[in-house]
């Protein structure tokens, strides 16, 4: 019997059409003529989803009875018996009801395909059982319900049901995923746009991954072993060598340049088992790889280049990234080819991307020395070209000689001096010059084969050899010293140039400069002190290093561990010096800026507080003073009714001074970082019912959906009962007539979120940061609103708890004000 075919339609969250898509195809292959029956849909009240249904075949579900609940579940007996061509069979997560013949629906779908029945099913990125880790740490919400890989990977077809995430919220807003009374909490939870983005990558690398796995079984299978460029894989070889990190961030960026590009680090290792060199820099590498969302490789190989290669094509790798040699020329002149000519040689159709680094042959920045004219290993090549160049020469000239004439070997020895100075300076050339002018005497000059000086001409010539030597060198020694000049003045002025900048860059100037400091000076450790403390180090000194310190001001030394500096040295690190006490004065002078800036703020809420309280205090106690008086008049003759008026005119006019006063007092405690708080486990509904009996409000005001399942926050009581309190009150002011605000609350992770609802007129976005303001009521006018200072006071102790209070448009239109508090954690009441 054939088996059936497995159609899965795959969704990043719920609500982005994947049973309506099934529904759509299935009406499409019922008007093909194919017989399609729906098995099992859930539509989950949509009206669109359900007016889909409307002119297919519905199989009958299966009812069952769990723990007093009827469950309505697919009836697979019937399915069978039916045996349509095709099953729509929604939710390929979903646990069956206890007594049903599998635990799982897909395990039914497993049932349907083996009777020869073609399934197209659903299913969300969050049940896909590799992922609900991922999930889990992406929402914060625990997948119970899962599809096994395997399952999924075996399905004849896969297909992402895509949706813009920000046109799912949209949809989310507008109810048609799900009741008015969850949006809120959806939209604030679950349907974050970070959520349905990482999720919507998460579904889409899924099918990537399971396309790729596709692709390389049909290689496999028809013998294809040529490398196909589907998407760009990048390999980056590790030595365990400091340029690693270089390499990965590199690679990590060519891989970033194409749509779905993957990293794959691999290390090579002799069949000895010895480790690499730096163990801990691999380990480190090993962990950065991860970071960037690669994979780390380690392979045997005796001969890397090959290694490298193999992998690659092994790998299907479009791009190879190799550190250029950290060796020197000289050491790869006796060495042969490195690593990276080999692999170059040996790539074929892979490109290779050879990248420097700091490591690479010692170029580490610092600055040159000025000691001697010419290095050492001039010297020694001097050295050597005159002991292995002359007798080579000497042999020559004696296999070529012919004649009295002199000329030919004199010419040949003064040249052979000339090259021995160019290239070691003086006493290379003086060695050459007299080993020269003896060697033309012993076998050119008669009586030969001796070392006798009879003529005054030949003592003439070995004195001009030896001065041309002593000339030439000279001049070589001389441009060599310019030279080193040369390379170091730029060297320093690279350095200043460097300084200089990191002034400018501000708070991370003074560790670039320390930095630095000590490559430039090879020091091998540099310490910055300002007033006794360290505020910028780098290195790692030895207690045996010698320590000297370089004042950078009045408040600041420079402490240098390493070698003593030479005078040269110690000119330029005074300049380092002053650029540096630059750096601390500029660091205190931000300080002082910032200092200023919060006084001027300070003064900006004074004189709005000047002005607010010229009127706003006025007119209570305007009030208050005017109803006292009259009673204490003693030419009017008041009724009680009238006695009773004033009363409580004066009453409810004290009564607000005293809510003005209150409130100025808690925004300038605010203000001064003077709140204080007691934290502890609070239920919402404890402090949610005291606000509503304060402000005298009913049901037919506030709508509360306070669910159950809603955790304790951390808090403190009394202050979150008076931000709520405001909230309520900006709430229901602005509240058309007949409207009722909402107050929901919900738990996510380890937040617990209070939301405010209103259906008023809402704020601009431009201006949601200018409600938190004391003393602004954009634009209020009736002055009989309060000094503004409502969400002010909100805001600071919502913060003053450690939770944040931010303003939100309410779906349909209106303001939704979100408290969002620590979740209190269990066990703690």
């Amino acid at each position: 019997m054939r088996r059936g075919r497995l159609r899965v339609l795959l969704g990043a969250a719920p609500g982005v059409g994947k049973t309506y898509t099934m529904l759509e195809e299935g009406r499409r292959l019922l008007g093909e003529g194919r017989d399609v029956v729906v098995a099992f849909v859930e539509t989950h009240g949509r009206a669109a989803t359900a007016a889909m249904v409307e002119g297919l075949e519905v199989v009958p579900r299966r009812t069952a009875d769990h723990r007093g609940l009827a469950l309505e579940e697919l009836d697979l007996d019937a399915v069978l018996e039916r045996r349509p061509e095709v099953a729509l069979v929604d939710e390929l997560a979903h646990t069956n009801a206890p007594g049903s013949r599998h635990p799982k629906r897909w395990q039914d779908v497993e049932d349907l395909l083996a009777a020869g029945i073609d399934v197209i099913s659903t299913v969300n990125t969050q049940h896909i059982e590799s992922l609900a880790d991922v999930v889990l740490e992406i929402t914060g919400a625990r997948q119970r319900e899962t599809v096994p890989d395997a399952i999924l990977r075996a399905a004849d077809q896969v297909e992402v049901v895509d949706l813009d995430p920000q046109a799912l919220r949209d949809r989310l807003a507008n109810g048609l995923v799900y009741p008015a009374e969850r949006i809120d909490a959806a939209l604030s939870n679950y349907f974050r746009l970070g959520n349905l983005t990482a999720l919507r990558e998460l579904a889409l690398l899924w099918l990537a991954d399971e396309v790729d796995q596709a692709l390389k079984a049909y290689r496999a299978e028809h013998g294809i072993s040529g490398r196909w460029e589907a998407r760009e894989r990048v390999v980056v070889a590790l030595t365990g060598g400091p340029e690693g990190e270089t390499l990965l961030r590199r690679g990590a960026r060519i891989a970033a340049r194409s749509s779905g590009g993957e990293l794959i680090a691999v290390h090579v290792t002799n069949p000895d088992g010895l480790r690499a060199r730096h163990p801990d820099a691999l380990d480190h590498q090993r962990t950065l790889v991860e970071q960037l969302g690669g994979t780390f490789h380690q392979v045997v190989g005796e001969d890397v280049p090959r290694a490298l290669v193999a992998f690659a094509r092994a790998s299907d790798a479009t791009q190879l990234v190799l550190g250029i040699s950290r060796r020197s020329r000289l050491a790869a002149a006796f060495t042969g080819p490195g690593i990276g000519a080999t692999v170059i040689r040996e790539s074929g159709d892979i490109d290779v991307h050879m990248v420097t680094h700091a490591a690479a042959a010692g170029s580490t920045f610092s600055l040159p020395r000025l000691g001697g004219a010419l290095s050492a290993r001039r010297v020694v090549a001097g050295f050597v070209i005159a002991l292995v160049g002359g007798p080579l020469l000497s042999w020559l000239l004696v296999a070529l000689h012919a004649g009295e004439s002199l000329a030919s070997e004199v010419l040949s020895y003064q040249l052979l001096v000339i090259v021995v100075a160019l290239v070691g300076g003086v006493w290379p050339a003086l060695l050459t010059a007299v080993l020269s002018g003896l060697t033309l005497n012993f076998l050119f000059v008669d009586p030969t084969l001796t070392l006798t000086i009879a003529e005054p001409g030949n003592l003439v010539a070995l004195v001009l050899y030896v001065v041309s030597a002593v000339l030439v060198s000279t001049l070589v020694d001389r441009a060599a010293r310019r030279t080193r000049a040369a390379q170091r003045a730029a060297a320093e002025s690279q350095l200043l140039a460097t300084v200089a900048g990191s002034v400018l860059r501000g708070d991370d100037a003074m560790q670039a400069m320390v930095t630095q400091t000590r490559e430039a000076f090879g020091l091998t450790g540099v310490r910055l002190l300002v007033d006794g403390e360290v505020r910028a180090a780098d290195g790692e000194p030895s207690p045996d290093d010698r320590v000297t310190a370089v004042p950078t001001g009045p408040r600041g030394a420079l402490e240098l561990h390493g070698p003593d500096l030479a005078a040269s040295e110690r000119r330029l690190l005074q300049v380092i010096a002053t650029r540096l006490d630059a750096a601390i004065e500029h660091g205190a002078l931000t300080n002082a800026a910032a200092a200023a800036g919060e006084l001027a703020a300070a003064d900006r809420v004074r004189s709005a507080l000047l002005a607010a309280v010229g009127h706003d205090l006025r007119r209570p106690l305007t009030s208050a003073t005017a109803a006292v008086s009259a009673l204490r008049s003693p030419d009017l003759d008041l009724a009680v009714g009238e006695r009773r008026e004033l009363l409580d005119a004066a009453a409810e006019s004290l009564d607000a001074l005293a809510a003005l006063v209150t409130n100025l007092l808690d925004v300038s405690r605010v203000q001064a970082g003077a709140l204080g708080v007691t934290l502890a486990p609070v239920d919402l509904a404890d402090v949610v019912l005291p606000a509503l009996d304060e402000l005298e409000l009913g049901p037919g005001d506030v709508e509360l959906d306070l669910a159950d399942d809603v955790r304790p926050v951390l808090g403190d009581a009394v202050l979150l009962q008076r931000v709520v309190v405001n909230l309520l009150a900006n709430a229901v002011r602005h509240s058309p007539t007949g409207e009722r605000v909402r107050i929901a609350a919900s738990s996510f992770r380890d937040r617990t979120e209070l939301r405010v609802v209103d259906r008023g007129p809402g704020i601009p976005p431009e201006r949601r940061d200018d409600v938190f303001t004391p003393f602004q009521r954009l634009g209020d006018t009736d002055n009989e609103t309060g000094l503004g200072l409502g969400l002010a006071l909100a805001k600071g102790f919502v913060e003053g708890m450690g939770g944040t209070l931010e303003p939100d448009d309410t779906p349909g239109g209106g303001l939704t004000m979100v408290v969002a508090l620590p979740t209190a954690e269990e066990g703690a009441r």
